[in-house]
C-alpha cells in the first residue's frame, strides 16, 4: 500500500480522484493548496503525488519544481492532473520535473495506469 498525496483545490475533482483510486488500497491524503501540499510533502513520507496546476497560494508547477530540486524528495513521482491542456503547459510541466502529465477530464483507466506505472518503478 502506497501513500499518495492529492494536491487539488476542487472538492469535485478530489472526490473523483478518490473514487478512481478507492479500490487500490492506497492511503490517500489531500492538500487544498500549493503551500499545504509542499509542507505535507516535506514533513510526511509520500510514495506519489497527484498535482493540480491551478491552486491557491502556490501553483502546481512551483510545487513540482520544489519537489524535484530537493535531494530528499526528487525521487517521488509527480503526476500532474490539470485542465491546462495546451502543448506549452505540458512542456512546462515536463521542464519542472513532472513524471506524467494528464489532462482533465481524465479517464479512470488513464489515472490508474499512471499511478500503477509510477509506483512500480
Amino acid at each position: 500500500m502506497a501513500r499518495i498525496l492529492i494536491a487539488e483545490d476542487s472538492p469535485t475533482d478530489i472526490q473523483y480522484i478518490k473514487s478512481v483510486l478507492a479500490d487500490t488500497g492506497h492511503d490517500l491524503s489531500v492538500a487544498m493548496d500549493g503551500e499545504e501540499a509542499e509542507r505535507m510533502i516535506k514533513n510526511e513520507p509520500f510514495d506519489l503525488v497527484i498535482l493540480d496546476i491551478v491552486m491557491p497560494k502556490k501553483n502546481g508547477f512551483q510545487v513540482c519544481r520544489e519537489i524535484k530540486k530537493d535531494e530528499r524528495l526528487k525521487s517521488i513521482p509527480v503526476i500532474i492532473l490539470t485542465s491546462k491542456d495546451q502543448a506549452s503547459d505540458k512542456l512546462w510541466g515536463e521542464k519542472q520535473g513532472a513524471d506524467e502529465y494528464l489532462t482533465k477530464p481524465c479517464e479512470p483507466i488513464d489515472l490508474l495506469l499512471a499511478v500503477k506505472k509510477h509506483l512500480s518503478q
